[in-house]
């Protein structure tokens, strides 16, 4: 571990920065990231597509997702259009009663998502059908399609930027 700190240490240093606290203080934004759009009307099309895949059951994996939407509303407010794919055991969030555990906050906050800010939320109907859901096994909110990858591959044709954990 000492040794990473000297390393460490010793890369800010010969990069010119006397501290590493200094490293903080030379960062620059990403100039081609301009966030929201300043030309847009409300109910315009969002500027911004994303489309993530929801595929584990994991609480840690889903979290990340989770959050990762939260950011991107932060950073884009109105101006982003989410959706969120979700495949195998990732789709019990989606379940009015869920046949695996699903942390409370973790299911608060896919319907919070859903319900404040548009985020939409698409089951696959082939994980469905092999556990045995119907459409009225899954939460109102959400949407299902037949085969959960081909809207994945129709969203990215779509416009949908492919974000993947």
């Amino acid at each position: 571990m000492r040794f990473l700190q000297i390393f460490a240490i010793s890369l800010i240093t010969t990069l010119g920065f006397s501290s590493p606290s200094m490293a903080a203080d030379k960062l620059k934004s990403v100039p081609e990231i301009k966030g929201p759009s300043q030309d847009r009307f409300p109910g315009d099309p969002a500027s911004h597509k994303v489309v993530y895949m929801f595929n584990q059951a994991d609480e840690g994996y889903q979290t990340s997702i989770l959050n990762s939407i939260q950011a991107m509303i932060r950073q884009y407010g109105g101006d982003v259009e989410i959706a969120v794919v979700v495949i195998g055991p990732g789709i019990h969030v989606l379940a009015k009663e869920p046949k695996r555990e699903v942390p409370d906050l973790i299911y608060d906050r896919v319907e919070s998502f859903a319900k404040d800010y548009n985020v939409r939320w698409i089951a696959c109907g082939s994980t469905m059908h092999t556990i045995g859901w119907e459409d009225k096994d899954i939460r109102p909110f959400a949407e299902y399609v037949e085969v959960g990858a081909s809207a994945l591959m129709e969203l990215q044709a779509a416009g949908f930027s492919y974000i993947a954990w």
